[in-house]
This record gives structure tokens, C-alpha cells and sequence, in this order.
């Protein structure tokens, strides 16, 4: 513990004629030691410390109100004034409108807010001297983060919203994050236990007027409603009064704390003193530390279970913002090593490291929200992705390090918050149509709720607790380390590859129309359903589940999902993932007998592999030796098993005890208080299914699919490339996606690169909130284990029939297609989606265009090829989609300035041909052709245009994309769209 300068003595507090130096663990005689030699000299100034906490507050308060007053009485209508509404319809100033938009008021509050300083760094120097405890690292923790946050207060007051947006913001947001450590140590170093609880509800209230800020600013920002913005002045200005009223409870602490400073021959030292006895000192107890009964109750499930959440959606957005990177480089990019950033437990090694987290488990919890989930509030792509990085690698050794200090008995319970966890995460995406609402490519304008979480896991994270416990003294077993660390690692990546979402194990076996199979709506309310009730059965049937025969349940439901399509592969799906749902106390209560640095810091290593594995299948073109794993679902499914088989067999000799009455009282009454627990785990479970019920009455479709100009018997068919729905700065596009298909009034949308239902993707559907809130029907295209990049259907017409095809591809990645059939106001038409190979491959594009051709020629039925061709216009392989062989015509053949997008057609009257500008949505244009169904057919395909103005007003573009269009989404090359006779 580093001290200060010698002649700064820490605090000498005289109990009786005794000196008591924090350093020394008992209280001594004085020894009169060399810094004490002036202790008998006069002081030269002797004042209460009080003084110091009295003018701190002084001046806060009067910065803050001085400018208030000030800016009312002479900018009052300028003050108020927001970007949408004046007075009277907002009548009080913000914070921010007070302090730095006018002057004079804000030259005044910066002069009495300097004035600040002073006390405020006495104050922080004095709480340090007031707070010590000679053992733990809180009291270094409160120093520095009250210093760091007073520096970061000077940040956003002296450098205004309007001087630097964007620097005042991070200074803001910085302060409000040191804001919960500086007052959680301050309290739990409180040793008056009035005080302390004064100061605990004072900060309490502080974070709890988060809610309504948050609420009100959206009611101002985002649905505009005159007067929000005044009512969140108040709780802004409530929360500055808040923040100083905590740290004006230092009047009441300094009350007995005396500042001298003392003449010396060799100069002047500076000494505290207490004027009334203290206790000695205890030795801090770790926070929010309860005993293993309580671990038992709803409170510890709640906490478990959302610090599960929290583990869970920042490992899944960490995997999602690395794709960002690899996906423009169309290769290795090198932001792929920050997922070793999971590799974080082998640091559990270090016996003191492992014991400060076991001792304070609440900060690594808080790193990991404020870093994982909060990186939402980081918009450089590359900086948000290292952010994240720091909240996985703190969430990974939170897991590790809790599981290992974990008394053996609570962990399966433990174990079973942490799949409730999964699955509140998973019923959050299913409620957001398949993103994570707290994901960091998310935010307020792409449908995220990032606040609302960083919120409820700071909370969490702060109440985590970790019963007193001995680890040291815990049986080691025999079995092998390594296959423990093979069965967690086993897993956690069938966890996070099958069960973060509910509608992956349904599109592994979804085979097209007619529907044959479960959908995501509702059905994925059966996956949820699995998972509960293998959690549930995990705790309430440990040796069962530890068992070899109901191992074998889950190997055979894993080859079922493999090998089956429709209702008999999700069936063994659905047992598959009631398998994984129930072994985890049986691999973490396995794997928790070991060093923790050495098993999960392995594990992880493992877990990395497997799922840069799980990338090579899909990938293969893009990565070295990628031929090894091209294509092999079956190797990775497989190989995932096996190693959690590992975890059984390293385990084999360890059976979870069933809860049986015991004739000892004592083991009784642990008996009976985890039947309890059994319970309210059930509890829980039951509210979560009910909830993911009432999702999937609400997001199922009623109503049937209409198209926009049924009066003409209109098709509008579009082809777009959407990059796997991450737009150019790594948030999720859906919205922006949704929004321009709306506008364009397409019936028929083909989707390219749409196959997210990876863990590299998040496991996500892309089609899903576009499909359900533009009332169209979904085709997903060949399934996540047929290693594609993807290509999906959206219609407005009923979808009669549809195959799903893999195009000849000996060397590159696969091409995928889908052949629908379309019920076209009472007539069928053909749609094909098609994606080609990349340009390096030249073989597999011309054997892929001779493939699609005969699927164009085989249907005599009208037909629209919407596709990624990869050709110039007339040339090389164009000539074989377009030929007497497909019957296929070009939608303009006069447009020479394409190279991937092609719409192409046969016996339908083609009306329009437009494209439309990307804006920053993805890499590729939206190309859109119209077409008339039962009108009588040009045989010749005249390319005669005609003039807008001559074609009817239900067969025009909208009027809106016109010149500079409509949020960068406009009619561009031709800079109009071309109208045909």
C-alpha cells in the first residue's frame, strides 16, 4: 500500500494515549516516532474539516444556481428554446441550454465552479484519510475514481455541447459511469451504518432518475411532444442537486476530523486529527455478501440471471461487430484476434487476481455491461469493436471466477440462472424480430433499448455476490483437466451456435413451400419451450442427466437435426436442445473442481477453435486452408458433441447428489432449501414461456399480404444485396432496409447475402421484421447448414411452391437459388433469386449459368430472374441466362453499366426499369422493374420508351425518388427511371 510523502501523516487518531496507524494492524503506544517530532508545537491554523465539505457544496450549488438565475432573468425565451419548440410550450432550461449556451451566466459558473476545485480535491484527499481500511483495494479504487471523475466534471463544464459535441458528450458520459464506483465505495466504506445508509438511498434516487430522463428525452427527441423537454430539465437538474447532496453528506462524516497544520524546525507538516474515540477499524467485508441460503432466493435468481443475459449478448454482439471487418475485406481483416479476448480466465492463474475478483465480483460484472453493452455509445466502428472486446473478456472471467469460488453445492443452481439467462436473451430477440436489444449495432434509431439495459445490468452487476467460501479447500479429482476444459468449451459453443436464437434449429430444417416444417412465428415458442424444460430438468434430475444414456438422447437428437428436414428434424432439434439446456450443472459443476486460469482459460482456447471452425465451413474461399473444413456442418456438429462427451467422461465419477432427505437436521434443511429453489426456478421458467407466448400472439401475421396496385394488376419486383443487414458504420440496417422496400412499393423482393443464422452473424433473420411489418411472405432461402451466403424470398402473393438449388461449384463459395412459384392475381409466375460465384472463379460461374438457364427454360410459366450474375451486359456468360435455351429476356439490354445486379424476364409486358442509389445501407444498389400480369405480351420486346408523363399514375415510381430522393435513396445512372411500351 503506497503512502504519502513522510512528512504527510495519514492519520493520527489519539484514542487514550494511543496513536493507531492504519498500516499497523493493532493500536500501539505511541513511539513518538522522527515525523511526531513537532507534535507538541502550537498549530498554526487548527480548523474543523467540516469547513472543507461545507464550502465544496457552497460552491456547487451556487455555480449551478447562479447561472440559473442569471440566464432566467436575462435569456429566459433563449434558454428554453429547443430545436422544436419555444416558450411557452417549454418553460425550463436544461442543464446544458443554462450553463454553457449564453453568456454571462456561463463565464459565471465556470469562475464558481474553479472555485470548486480546491475543496473538492481536499474533500477527495480527506474522504481517502476519513474511509482507509488497511485491507482491500476500495479505498485506492474510491481515490482514483473520484479523481478521474472530477477531472472528467472539468471536461464537459468547461468544454460546451456547442465549443465540441462530441468531446463533451464522452466527458458526460465518463463522469456518469465514475459516478458508480465513486459512490458504491464511498458508502461501502462508510462505517456509520445512519451515514452509510444515508448516502446508499441518496445514490439510490440519484440512478434510479435515470428512467424518466431517459423516457422523457425520447418523448422530446423522438416523438416530439411540446413540453417533454422542460420535465426533463427537472430530473436534470434533480440529478445535479443528487450528485452534490451525496457528497455534502461529508458535513455529517467530517464532523469529528480536525485539520492542523504544525510548525517544524524543518518546516510545516499537515496532520488530521479525530477528536472523539473510533472503533478500530474491521476489515472491509466484500460487497453485497450474503450467505449461500441467500444464493437460493428470487434476488440472487434475478441478478444470475440477467448477469447471464448480459455474458450472453455481449459474446453474441462481440462475434457480430467482428464480421463487420472481414465482410469489406473480404478476407482476413486482423480485427478477428480481438475474440481471444475471451481467452481471459487464463489470468485466474495468479492467485491474487482470482482472489480481488472473487472479493469484489462486482467489478468485473460492471466492465463487462459498461464496456459491452455501453459500447453502443462508441460510433467509430473499429473503436466500438475494441470496447466490446474489453466487456467479453470481463465477462468471460466474471463466469470463470464465480463458478470456481462458488460453494460445490450451489452450482448447479447457479448453472441454471446462467440458461435462464440464455434464454431471457433469446425471447429478447425473438421479441425484436431476432436482434439482441442491447447489441451495440443497435441504438435508438435502429430499434435498440441499449439504456433501458445498461441500466438493469449495472444493477445487477452491482448486487452480484458470492457466498463466503473456501476454493482452496476444495477435492481436486483425478479426471482429466483437459476433457473438462473439452466439455465446457463443447458446451458453450452449442449454446451460443444453436440456442441464442429460437429460429435456428427451424431454418437448419425449413425446405421451402408448401410449409412441411415449423415457422420462426410461432414455433420458436417450441424451441424456448425446450430450453426451459431441460433447465428444469437439470436441477430436478441431476443423476438422470448426468447419465450416459440421456447423453445419448442428445447425440441422437443431434444426428435427427442433421439428417431430417420438416417436422421429424426439428423434432430431433427440440431434444437436442433440451439436452444442452440440461447438462451445464453437470460440466460446470465438473469443471469448477479445477484451477480456474487453467480450465476455463483452456475451455476458451478450445471454444475458439471450434468456432473459427463453425466460420471455415461457410467461408472457406476466404480463408487459409479453408478446403479442410469446406462444407463440413457434420464434422463441427459432430465434433461439438464429442467434446462435451469429453466433459462426461472427465465427470463420470462425479453424479450431482439428487436433493434426498439426510438423516442429519442440517442436511435436511439444505435439502428442503433447494427443493424451494427447484421451484422458483419453475416459477421463473413458467412467467418466461408465458411471456414468449405472448410474443409470437403478438407478432404472428392475421392478416393476409395485399400488393400495392392490385387496380392495374401490378408487380413490382425488386433485386438488392443487402450485406448480411450491417450498413457502412456497423449498425443493423433493417429499419433503413424496410423503410426504402415500403417506399418503392415493391410486391416482390429478392435478397442477397441474407443468410445470418451463424454465430459470426448473431444468429439472426433478416427477413423477419422486414417480412412481418411489410406484410409479405418469407421464403429463407437453402438453410443455415447449407453453406451459403444466402438469398431469400419476400412476396406479397401467396408462394404456391418453392425449391431451394446449390449451383455447380467445384473450386468457390456456393451459389444459392430459390424457384418459386407465385399465385399473381389468380395467375403463376415464376420468380427465381439467384446469387453467382465471385469473379476468380471462372469454371463455377459458367457451369452456375448453365444451371439457372435450365431452370429458366424449364417452366413455361411468365418468369423473373432477380440475381447477382457477376458478367458484363452481352457477354461471356450473359448470353446463357439470356438465350432461346432460359427464354429470358433482358429488362435493358441498353444499360451497359451493370456487373452484378440482373433482372431478366419472359411473357410478362415489362412497364418500368429503375435503379436506386444504396445511401449507406450496404455496397450494392436497389434495382426494381415493374411488370403487368394479363395484359397482352410484346412477343417482339420492344425497347421503345415513352415518356413519364404518357404512362398512368398507378404504373409510375414514386414521385419521391426523384432528384435528391429521400434519405440518400434516389433514381440514379439514368438519374430517372426508363417506362416501355
Amino acid at each position: 500500500m503506497p503512502w504519502p510523502h513522510q512528512h504527510i501523516i495519514p492519520a493520527q487518531l489519539h484514542l487514550q494515549q494511543l496513536t493507531y496507524y492504519p498500516n499497523i494492524s493493532s493500536p500501539k503506544k505511541a513511539q513518538n516516532p522522527p515525523i511526531m517530532a513537532a507534535a507538541t508545537t502550537k498549530p498554526l491554523i487548527r480548523f474543523s474539516a467540516v469547513v472543507v465539505a461545507w464550502a465544496h457544496t457552497v460552491c456547487a450549488l451556487s455555480a449551478f444556481l447562479a447561472a440559473l438565475v442569471i440566464g432566467c432573468v436575462l435569456h429566459y425565451e433563449k434558454i428554453v428554446k429547443n430545436e422544436h419548440f419555444g416558450y411557452p410550450d417549454e418553460w425550463f432550461p436544461s442543464v446544458s441550454a443554462t450553463i454553457g449556451d449564453r453568456y454571462p451566466e456561463r463565464s459565471i459558473f465556470q469562475i464558481i465552479i474553479a472555485l470548486t476545485a480546491g475543496p473538492r480535491f481536499l474533500l477527495l484527499f480527506l474522504s481517502y484519510l476519513r474511509l482507509y481500511r488497511p485491507t482491500g483495494v476500495t479505498s485506492i479504487v474510491s481515490l482514483v475514481t473520484g479523481f478521474i471523475r472530477t477531472v472528467t466534471c472539468g471536461g464537459w463544464v468547461y468544454i460546451t455541447s456547442s465549443d465540441d459535441h462530441d468531446a463533451h458528450d464522452i466527458f458526460m458520459i465518463s463522469y456518469i459511469v465514475l459516478t458508480i464506483p465513486w459512490t458504491v465505495t464511498v458508502t461501502l466504506l462508510t462505517s456509520d451504518k445512519k451515514l452509510r445508509s444515508k448516502r446508499k438511498y441518496t445514490a439510490l434516487v440519484f440512478f434510479g432518475m435515470l428512467v424518466p430522463l431517459v423516457y422523457l428525452f425520447i418523448q422530446h427527441k423522438v416523438h416530439r411532444v411540446a413540453g417533454a423537454y422542460s420535465y426533463y430539465a427537472y430530473v436534470e437538474w434533480s440529478l445535479i442537486f443528487l450528485d452534490i447532496g451525496f457528497d455534502a453528506w461529508t458535513i455529517v462524516d467530517f464532523k469529528d476530523l480536525v485539520i492542523e497544520l504544525l510548525g517544524t524546525e524543518t518546516g510545516i507538516e499537515f496532520n488530521t486529527v479525530t477528536e472523539k474515540p473510533l472503533e478500530k477499524p474491521q476489515l472491509l467485508k466484500p460487497a453485497f455478501k450474503r450467505n449461500a441460503a441467500n444464493q437460493l432466493s428470487y434476488t440472487a435468481i434475478i441478478v444470475n440471471t440477467i448477469n447471464s443475459f448480459v455474458f450472453w449478448s455481449v459474446l453474441t454482439a462481440l462475434f457480430v461487430c467482428v464480421w463487420f471487418f472481414p465482410l469489406w475485406d473480404m478476407g482476413i481483416s486482423g480485427f478477428e484476434l480481438v475474440v481471444a479476448s475471451v481467452f481471459s480466465p487464463v489470468f485466474l492463474v495468479i492467485p491474487q487476481f482470482r482472489h480481488i475478483l472473487g472479493q469484489y465480483p462486482q467489478v468485473s460484472r460492471l466492465v463487462s455491461v459498461w464496456a459491452g453493452i455501453g459500447s453502443y455509445m462508441v460510433a467509430e466502428p473499429s473503436t466500438r469493436l475494441l470496447v466490446i472486446s474489453l466487456g467479453a473478456f470481463a465477462g468471460s472471467i466474471s463466469l470463470a471466477n464465480e463458478l470456481w469460488y462458488l460453494p460445490r453445492d450451489l452450482i448447479p443452481g447457479y448453472s441454471a440462472t446462467f440458461m435462464v439467462g440464455l434464454l431471457l436473451s433469446t425471447i429478447a430477440k425473438f421479441a425484436f424480430w431476432t436482434n439482441n436489444p442491447v447489441w451495440p449495432i443497435l441504438n435508438r434509431d435502429t430499434g435498440g433499448a441499449n439504456f433501458g439495459g445498461l441500466l438493469v445490468g449495472t444493477l445487477a452487476a452491482l448486487a452480484t455476490s458470492i457466498p463466503e467460501s473456501h476454493p482452496e479447500k476444495h477435492s481436486r479429482p483425478s479426471q482429466s483437466l483437459v476433457l473438462s476444459s473439452l466439455g465446457f468449451a463443447g458446451l458453450l459453443f452449442s449454446l451460443l451456435a444453436m440456442l441464442t436464437d429460437s429460429s435456428t434449429i427451424i431454418l437448419w430444417v425449413w425446405s421451402g413451400y408448401p410449409v412441411t416444417g415449423p415457422i420462426p412465428v410461432p414455433h420458436g415458442v417450441l424451441t424456448m419451450l425446450a430450453m426451459a424444460v431441460g433447465t428444469f430438468i437439470g436441477l430436478l434430475k441431476p443423476r438422470l442427466v448426468a447419465g450416459w444414456k440421456f447423453f445419448s438422447f442428445g447425440a441422437v437428437g443431434a444426428i435427427v437435426l442433421y439428417e431430417f428436414h420438416g417436422w421429424t428434424g426439428y423434432a430431433g432439434g427440440w431434444c437436442y436442445a433440451l439436452w444442452l439446456s440440461a447438462i451445464s450443472p453437470v460440466i460446470f459443476g465438473n469443471s469448477a473442481r479445477f484451477n480456474p486460469g487453467l480450465v476455463f482459460g483452456l475451455g476458451f482456447f478450445w471454444f475458439i477453435l471450434i468456432v473459427l471452425a463453425h466460420v471455415w465451413i461457410v467461408a472457406y474461399a476466404f480463408v487459409p486452408m479453408g478446403w479442410l473444413l469446406r462444407e463440413r456442418t457434420d464434422i463441427v456438429l459432430g465434433t461439438s458433441v464429442v467434446m462435451i462427451a469429453c466433459g462426461f467422461r472427465s465427470a463420470e465419477k462425479y453424479v450431482i447428489p439428487e436433493i434426498e432427505a439426510k438423516s442429519e437436521p442440517k442436511e435436511e434443511a439444505k435439502a428442503a432449501l433447494f427443493a424451494t429453489f427447484i421451484w422458483k426456478i419453475f416459477n421463473v421458467l413458467t412467467v418466461l414461456v408465458a411471456l414468449s407466448c405472448m410474443i409470437a400472439a403478438h407478432r404472428f401475421p392475421f392478416h393476409k399480404p395485399q400488393p400495392y396496385h392490385p387496380e392495374e394488376k401490378l408487380m413490382t419486383c425488386g433485386i438488392w444485396t443487402i450485406h448480411f443487414g450491417l450498413d457502412n458504420d456497423m449498425w443493423a440496417s433493417e429499419h433503413r432496409m424496410r423503410d426504402l422496400i415500403k417506399d418503392l412499393e415493391l410486391d416482390v423482393v429478392g435478397l442477397l447475402e441474407s443468410d445470418t443464422q451463424r454465430i459470426l452473424m448473431g444468429n439472426r433473420d433478416l427477413t423477419q421484421r422486414i417480412g412481418e411489418e411489410l406484410g409479405m411472405y418469407v421464403d429463407f432461402g437453402p438453410g443455415p447448414n447449407k453453406h451459403t451466403w444466402g438469398c431469400a424470398l419476400l412476396s406479397k402473393f401467396p408462394i404456391v411452391n418453392s425449391t431451394h438449388h446449390l449451383l455447380p461449384s467445384p473450386v468457390g463459395e456456393l451459389a444459392p437459388a430459390i424457384h418459386a412459384t407465385l399465385n399473381v392475381y389468380g395467375e403463376y409466375v415464376d420468380i427465381v433469386v439467384f446469387h453467382s460465384g465471385q469473379e476468380e472463379d471462372v469454371e463455377d460461374r459458367r457451369l452456375q449459368s448453365l444451371g439457372v438457364r435450365d431452370i429458366m427454360g424449364s417452366t413455361d410459366r411468365p418468369t423473373v430472374l432477380l440475381s447477382y450474375l457477376v458478367t458484363e451486359p452481352l457477354q461471356g456468360n450473359y448470353n446463357t441466362y439470356v438465350s432461346e435455351e432460359s427464354g429470358m429476356h433482358d429488362i435493358d439490354p441498353s444499360d451497359d453499366d451493370r456487373w452484378c445486379e440482373y433482372i431478366l424476364y419472359k411473357k410478362l409486358k415489362r412497364t418500368g426499369y429503375a435503379r436506386i442509389s444504396r445511401g449507406t445501407i450496404t455496397d450494392t444498389e436497389l434495382q426494381v422493374g415493374k411488370f403487368q400480369i394479363g395484359s397482352s405480351i410484346d412477343e417482339t420486346y420492344s425497347q421503345t420508351e415513352v415518356d413519364e408523363d404518357k404512362v398512368a399514375e398507378g404504373l409510375r415510381f414514386p414521385a419521391i425518388f426523384h432528384g435528391e430522393g429521400v434519405r440518400e435513396h434516389h433514381f440514379h445512372v439514368f438519374n430517372r427511371p426508363k417506362y416501355f411500351e
